[in-house]
């Protein structure tokens, strides 16, 4: 069963719709969207199908990523639609070969699990600089009118206290820690972006998501809040593996897509934005909480690895004030006990009328 056809789903994507006025100014435009099939980027193409599923002039949407394959197992018969197409891209490579125009640009391609930083920090950061790289020459060669970059909260590196990180504040990051490469990587995109703007005019935006988790993520997904969600969803315990204290910016996909969306259109030319619901500030722990209490299973502690530490976020608060982004209109719908539960409940639904109940664990199925 495809997400899209959830019922859940749909009433969750309607009330995105609601609140952003300013998908009716890409209505006959086209929007590029690298990362299609990976949990932030396939939210927003799902809110744009159903923006033109419900609207007359319907926004073009070109979806880049490395395989048909997992395109087709993301949207199904949907990418045969009239306002689809599917153009090759990898983040990781200088020779894609892009060549339509595009009005936007939302690049969210790029590495992100803990378990693929760790063991290919050398593409994860060459990954992130030359993904942008080639779409800001892209964007300069075209003349597209703005590039979105998804960057991340690891850009702030740790600092002391618990209050939320502006997006002009950044802390100390270890430079020869591999695990870094990912937010250095990122660090060094957002850097390049400034660069192309203040010397080729390039129009640009960043936003800075906290800890996104959804409906939306792969079973291959193995960052935390989505490895619990699909065993939640399964009836296993939560096996936590540190003392759940660290605070971070949990928000449902959802909210993530319509903050990029809202800042797609009405961000301020060369600047950050982070993206975090001010009502799913949570520590690992209470998330976990969350979990077990949407899914009714156990939360479990046990000791980490010496291996599985070696993926850890480094920052004991990632917490982010998402002050500049709400002062664009935008407001998160899903607070954090609402967003785990439709999670859960719409991962049983999608996961088991997909096998026609289940046939293994999620734990088994990513091995």
């Amino acid at each position: 069963m495809l997400i899209y056809e959830n019922e859940l789903w749909i009433k969750d994507i309607d009330e995105v719709i609601a609140e952003l006025p300013e998908l009716s100014e890409l209505a006959g435009k086209s929007v590029m969207i690298t990362g299609a099939t990976g949990l932030i980027c396939s939210a927003v193409i799902d809110v744009l199908f159903r923006y033109n599923d419900t609207h007359d002039i319907p926004v073009k949407i070109i979806a880049c990523g490395r395989s048909l394959k997992k395109m087709k197992a993301r949207f199904g018969n949907m990418i045969n639609r009239q306002d689809f197409k599917f153009v090759f891209y990898d983040a990781s490579r200088t020779d894609n070969n892009l060549s339509d125009y595009c009005d936007y640009i939302i690049h969210g391609a790029g590495n992100a699990f803990p378990s693929k930083i760790v063991k290919e920090p050398v593409e994860t950061m060459l990954g992130n600089f030359q993904g942008v790289k080639y779409l800001l020459d892209f964007a300069k060669k075209y003349g597209t009118k703005r590039l979105l970059y998804i960057s991340s909260s690891e850009v702030y590196g740790k600092k002391e206290g618990s209050q939320p990180y502006q997006e002009n504040e950044y802390g100390y990051i270890d430079l020869l820690n591999p695990r870094n490469s990912y937010s250095v990587g990122k660090r060094a995109a957002e850097t390049l972006c400034v660069s192309f703007a203040d010397e080729y005019d390039v129009d640009f935006v960043i936003v800075r998501p906290g800890h996104i988790y959804g409906p939306t993520a792969s079973l291959q997904d193995n960052r935390v809040s989505s490895a619990w969600a699909f065993a939640a969803a399964h009836g296993e315990n939560i096996v936590m593996k540190s003392d759940g204290n660290q605070l971070r910016s949990y928000c449902y996909c959802l909210d993530c897509a319509s903050a990029i969306l809202k800042v797609l259109v009405s961000g301020e030319n060369a600047h950050a934005y982070n993206i975090s619901n001010p009502d799913s500030i949570v520590s690992i722990k209470k998330m976990a909480e969350l979990l077990v209490k949407a899914a009714g299973v156990k939360l479990v502690q046990e000791k980490a690895t010496e291996d599985e530490k070696k993926g850890f976020n480094p920052m004991s608060n990632s917490s982010l004030d998402s002050t500049s982004l709400q002062r664009l209109g935008w407001k998160g719908i899903f607070g954090a006990e609402r967003g785990f539960s439709h999670t859960v409940s719409i991962l049983k639904e999608t996961m088991i009328a997909s096998t026609g109940g289940w046939i293994c664990s999620p734990e088994e199925q990513r091995r």
